[in-house]
């Protein structure tokens, strides 16, 4: 099938490699150039434009920063909207508000396309191995039509009701799991002066009922932290933590009710940030917390 993907950051990159180990003719395009050119060497087909992208795929998944990268791609010069967009099928996996999602559905619906939304849990090892949650939101039928696609992306799909409801629960799953880096950083300050090891305090906070799955797969990474060793680039940043925390609080309150755990949490996560952190992986938001909090 033709696929194209709009969005080739870390996790667009990978799925992308997915793609293409499924045996799909994959075009590509993003703002930044030099962020293709590794795929291009992998066989995906760079296009110039949005709209070009558009012309040549089937299928068109996006997945981009924010509200406002999704308004310059969609509706900007040379955007997917300028093109002949009629019975294409869109699949939209940004983590944004739903009603950034509802409001895209309506205008792609009103030129004869599809479209899901379909933000997705897991990260880059995830995303090229297949084994992301995806979280739809859309018509039954633009859903049945996306499902073979998302079958090959994701370990497990779940349509969970019209346009903004699978960005709704993506917003519901992120919430415990990006708060839970402060919570974790201030219960690691209260053994710090414990003599264990990094390696074996983790593993024992492992075994135990506040542990997250999430900790159990980022043991390596958070232990290596702990111990003050260089750190690989981050796939998913503090600022992106800070970004999707954000949207939550904002989502809440249009909503008509607050968030006082994450709110206090994100107002932690801007100090850390500040202090230079913003793109380092939230495994090394505990270390950097003892160290400047524990005397």
């Amino acid at each position: 099938m033709k696929v194209g993907l709009l969005g080739t950051g870390k996790m667009g990159s990978a799925i992308v490699e997915r793609l293409i180990a499924c045996g799909h003719e994959v075009t590509i395009w993003n703002r930044s150039i030099e962020k293709m050119v590794p795929l291009e060497k992998k066989g995906a087909v760079i296009a110039k434009t949005p709209s070009e992208l558009v012309n040549h795929s089937e299928v068109v998944i996006s997945i981009l920063t924010d509200a406002n990268a999704i308004d310059a791609c969609y509706r900007g010069p040379n955007g997917v909207m300028s093109a002949n967009i009629q019975g294409k099928l869109f699949i939209e996996m940004s983590t944004v508000r739903p009603k950034t999602s509802v409001a895209l559905a309506k205008e792609i619906q009103s030129h004869g396309a599809g479209i899901v939304d379909c933000p997705v849990g897991g990260t880059v090892g995830p995303a090229r191995d297949g084994k992301l949650l995806g979280l739809v939101g859309g018509e039954d039928a633009d859903v049945e039509k996306a499902r073979p696609i998302l079958e090959q992306l994701c370990r497990r799909v779940e349509h969970v009701g019209p346009s903004g409801s699978g960005a709704m629960l993506k917003l519901t799953v992120n919430l415990p799991l990006l708060v839970f880096w402060q919570s974790f950083s201030e219960a690691l300050s209260l053994s710090a002066k414990l003599k264990i090891s990094p390696e074996r305090l983790i593993d024992i906070l492992s075994d135990t009922s506040g542990a997250p799955n999430m900790l159990k797969g980022r043991t390596p990474a958070l232990i290596s932290t702990l111990k003050g060793e260089p750190q690989p680039a981050a796939a998913f940043t503090l600022d992106n933590i800070r970004k999707d925390l954000r949207t939550m609080i904002e989502e809440a309150q249009e909503g008509g009710w607050d968030l006082p755990v994450t709110i206090a949490a994100l107002k932690e996560l801007d100090k850390t940030s500040a202090a230079g952190l913003g793109d380092v992986d939230g495994t090394s938001v505990p270390a950097w917390f003892i160290k400047t909090n524990c005397h």
